[in-house]
């Protein structure tokens, strides 16, 4: 397989909208490993459709505890079960992720138990294994490396951006965070950094779609970078390409990709790519599959 990010979901924030874009997830295939990267709703769809076979399901990473990267952990992972996972998975997460997939598990207890006796499947509760992280270094195994970095997403303390290395190739994932300039130290000279963008004109019209719109301003204003920061990450950083994922508004008929290109080319004038759902990025060579998102 060749190296490539895959932006399964590309949204921020939990909400659907009809027409509109999916919450946080991504595939990133390096050194011949499949790695998940969140698991917002759509996470199983998404593998799918990109053609991934779910019982060769292998690492997942969470990069916090927010639904909407998340909330489709235990689906998805049960999903891969009932198509024939046998195969041990890991799930590396910040604290309070054994707590989850153990609650989840308890949830589905009667489908679970009813499918090892009348299907003879191995319990699923003895194929995943939960690793919470902190600071430093996460994982190192068969030549891939993942750091993390705490980031500043209040009031969620446990944030981290990911650093996955391979065979000389490094991708960085910005998880939440509002602008926090040690992310630039963390991802220097990234072939990729994935980080998350707001884009101010559109928060006055997605507050005012809410019934709590001050308080969700508050929030976004606290805890999330606008894509000019983003930018000033990238450029500070000195990587090879910026992908803007986890936008906020995704789904503002108003606002296209030559907004975000706008925004993004004050502080940024390197290689580009706007997430969209289902967008391909690949290691080498750099071209964006489909078609479109490239700058």
């Amino acid at each position: 397989m060749s190296d490539r990010l895959v932006l399964l979901g590309s949204k921020g924030g939990p909400a659907l909208r009809p027409g509109g874009p999916w919450p946080s997830s991504s595939l990133l295939e390096i050194g011949g490993r499949a790695i998940v990267v969140d698991c917002g709703l759509g996470v199983t769809r998404g593998l799918v459709d990109a053609g991934i076979g779910l019982k060769a399901l292998d690492l997942i990473f969470i990069t916090h505890l927010h639904s909407d990267h998340v909330l489709e952990l235990g689906p998805l992972i049960h999903t891969a079960w009932t198509a024939g996972l046998v195969t041990p998975v890991n799930v590396f997460g910040p604290p309070g992720t054994g707590h989850y997939w153990r609650r989840f598990c308890q949830a589905m207890e009667f489908d679970i138990e009813i499918r090892i006796v009348d299907e003879g499947r191995p319990d699923i509760r003895d194929l995943v294994s939960i690793d919470e992280f902190g600071e430093g270094q996460v994982v190192e195994q068969r030549g891939l490396k993942v750091m993390a970095l705490r980031v500043d997403h209040p009031p969620v303390t446990d944030c981290f951006a990911l650093r996955f290395e391979h065979g000389g190739k490094s991708v960085v994932f910005s998880a939440d965070t509002a602008f926090f300039p040690p992310l630039a130290d963390f991802a220097e000279g990234a072939d990729i950094l994935v980080h998350e963008a707001m884009l101010e004109q559109g928060i006055e019209r997605l507050v005012a779609r809410t019934g709590n719109g001050a308080r969700l301003k508050e929030h976004l204003l606290a805890s999330h970078s606008f894509a000019e920061e983003a930018g000033r990450i990238a450029s500070d950083a000195g990587v090879k390409r910026l992908v803007l994922n986890h936008l906020i508004p995704a789904d503002d008929p108003e606002i296209g990709e030559v907004d975000w290109q706008a925004a993004v080319r004050k502080t940024w004038a390197g290689d580009l790519t706007i997430a969209r759902d289902g967008l391909v990025v690949e290691l080498s060579g750099w071209k964006a599959a489909q078609g479109e998102g490239t700058a």
